[in-house]
């Protein structure tokens, strides 16, 4: 992805979309949902930040991040997609009336892929109530809202919760599936039938349906991801939690079997000697299987820092390759909390 400019899920070429929002026939009907469907609407905004040319995810996420923020509280707080948010500074909001709005990017979390902003002065909206994706079952209506009203809101229907393995060194143990694909996704809200936030946009994917069914969709990280971690998050940009060993590299499953199909430049994996090709077979001695299996074998090791001893099969030979993690965010610029 060398290059991008601008990225993230933003009047996405070739998803159905006009200029004034999604189709008609794909929005909600207020009358039709038990709650007042303006009011919530009006906590999600627009979202633009600029990125230095210099940060260490410019050349992947872009240097023009555009997306949705979420208000959900009285103090200004906003819950987005952390990759919007990663190595961002300020960042402008924009209301359903287009009005704009100064914030700031409070910290991101790389476990979960939430970010957390805080705007600069009043919104005047009613926050979003935080539910669960527990309240969501297979089959359910929601809205899938970005920042701009009704025009932007999209009725979609849930099609699959379950586990959800990233190429960039990223697991969930459960992402909500939707479909049809909402055209601006990125850290859109999710709003169940009762009116509450369930999930925030992080993906547009070609399988929402499992299995060998095929879907396009998005999918969305469960909010309650971010209770545990909300007040450290506040308090110093980052969860309290030891950070995972990072290997700087992207995988690919073939065949229940994680290739190397990309190495972060001076990364860790880079560094050790691994190559694109290479095919994963065990981390310390056992064997792994998919990248979900070969992300909690390498996490189980120890935080980051640790040494990852992989078993990688290359040109016909079994190779030994001894990986010094880091920790991911030491390569990031950090947000001015101030």
């Amino acid at each position: 992805m060398a290059g991008v400019s601008r990225a993230n899920g933003h009047r996405f070429k070739g998803l159905q979309t006009t200029e004034s929002g999604v189709p008609a026939k794909l929005r909600p009907d207020p009358d039709k949902w038990a709650f007042d469907l303006d009011e919530a609407l009006g906590a999600v905004f627009g979202y633009h930040a600029d990125i230095p040319e210099d940060a260490f995810t410019a050349s992947t996420l872009g240097q023009e991040r555009e997306g949705n923020a979420i208000l959900i509280d009285d103090r200004g707080h906003l819950l987005t997609i952390g990759y919007l948010a990663t190595e961002a500074d300020e960042v402008t909001l924009s209301d359903v009336e287009d009005t704009q709005f100064s914030a700031r990017v409070v910290g991101y979390d790389q476990v979960t892929g939430l970010g957390l902003l805080r705007a600069d002065s009043p919104l005047d909206r009613r926050p979003m109530t935080l539910g669960s994706v527990d309240d969501l079952r297979v089959g359910d209506e929601a809205v899938a809202a970005a920042g701009g009203g009704l025009d932007f809101a999209m009725v979609v229907s849930v099609v699959s919760k379950r586990e959800f393995a990233g190429y960039w060194e990223y697991l969930l143990d459960e992402a909500v599936f939707t479909s049809p694909p909402h055209p601006r996704w990125s850290g859109a809200a999710l709003i169940s039938r009762r009116g509450v936030l369930v999930a925030v946009g992080s993906l547009y994917v070609q399988d929402s349906l499992p299995g060998e069914q095929t879907r396009p969709g998005n999918m969305f990280v469960p909010v309650e991801l971010l209770h545990p971690i909300f007040e450290d998050m506040t308090a110093t940009g980052r969860a309290a939690r030891p950070p995972r060993p990072w290997l700087g590299m992207f995988g690919a499953e073939v065949e229940d079997r994680v290739v190397i199909a990309g190495l972060t430049d001076d990364g860790p994996a880079d560094d050790a000697g691994l190559k694109v090709g290479d095919l994963v077979l065990g981390v310390a001695g056992e064997p792994v299987g998919g990248l979900s299996d070969f992300y909690r074998a390498v996490w189980a090791l120890g935080p980051a820092g640790v040494e990852v001893p992989l078993d990688v099969y290359r040109d016909g030979e079994l190779v030994h390759v001894a990986v010094h993690s880091a920790d991911r965010r030491a390569f990031l610029k950090t947000p001015n909390r101030h």
